[in-house]
């Protein structure tokens, strides 16, 4: 089934998905998923669990790599056998456990794994200067409200460590962050500060994949919204033309979708 197109913008698709399909053992997780995200917009994946998200999402970031099907960038068909492949696109992923080093501070934990050093092989020293400089103007531009760079995440609040993973992904993933439950465990000031911070991503031309079982915040912040159900692509809406209840009776089956047509 290839879901059919949503207008919602002049935007071309960043990342397509066409046929793809994944098993583990007997499991068939993903079934012939088809999908688009469109440049420069916020899209939502909904579906209940076991729907196949987060396998969708392993593929999207090379974790998996899918049975069969096709994985599209910008028109190109393009393969990703591991994470390091999905971020030489600019593809940056924000789970659950945000991946934050406690004890690290901030500009420590922006920089990780991708330190700027200085000086001449084999004398070459880390370049913390300019780390913590260039993490303040990362943070300032997103308009994420920490203490200070050099606060240890430890001290900070789950809101605060929301946007700092969501900050670190952003400032490397310069096409697409994908976010997987980014509100689930915050409270309502901390989600409508990260939800703002989805719509200044956005505002700076990052495409964004939003996983969340929210749907008020779905229909907050996406722009369209791909619904998956049994491993299959069930529906595709834009924002404009649905609401909550619609979506939830989507991903259930209590209304028929696309694919049941």
């Amino acid at each position: 089934m290839r879901a059919p197109d949503v207008t919602t913008d002049n935007g071309a698709p960043l990342v397509e998905l066409r046929g793809i399909t994944k098993s583990f053992d007997a499991v068939r997780a993903l079934q012939g998923v088809d999908l688009s995200i469109t440049e420069g917009t916020v899209t939502a994946l909904l579906g209940d669990n076991g729907a196949g998200k987060s396998t969708l999402v392993r593929c999207l970031t090379g974790v998996h790599s899918p049975d069969d099907g096709e994985i599209r960038f910008r028109g190109e068909a393009i393969k990703l056998g591991s994470p390091d492949d999905a971020r030489h696109l600019g593809i940056e992923t924000v789970f659950q456990d945000l991946g934050l080093i406690e004890d690290l501070e901030v500009w420590q934990n922006l920089y990780l794994n991708r330190e700027l050093t200085k000086g001449v092989v084999p004398l070459r020293v880390l370049d913390k200067k300019t780390m913590i400089a260039r993490s303040s103007t990362i943070l300032a531009d997103l308009d994420v409200n920490v203490p200070n760079v050099r606060a240890t995440v430890r001290r900070m609040s789950g809101g605060q460590r929301q946007s700092v993973a969501i900050a670190r992904a952003a400032n490397w993933g310069t096409t697409l962050v994908i976010m997987d439950e980014p509100t689930a465990a915050l409270g309502v000031r901390e989600t409508a500060a990260v939800e703002k911070l989805i719509g200044r991503l956005r505002s700076n031309g990052v495409t964004v994949l939003l996983v969340s079982h929210d749907m008020d915040q779905v229909m907050r912040v996406a722009d369209t919204a791909w619904v998956l159900r049994r491993g299959r692509t069930a529906a595709h809406r834009a924002m404009s033309q649905t609401d909550g209840a619609e979506l939830v009776g989507l991903i259930t089956g209590a209304i028929a979708g696309d694919a049941d047509a």
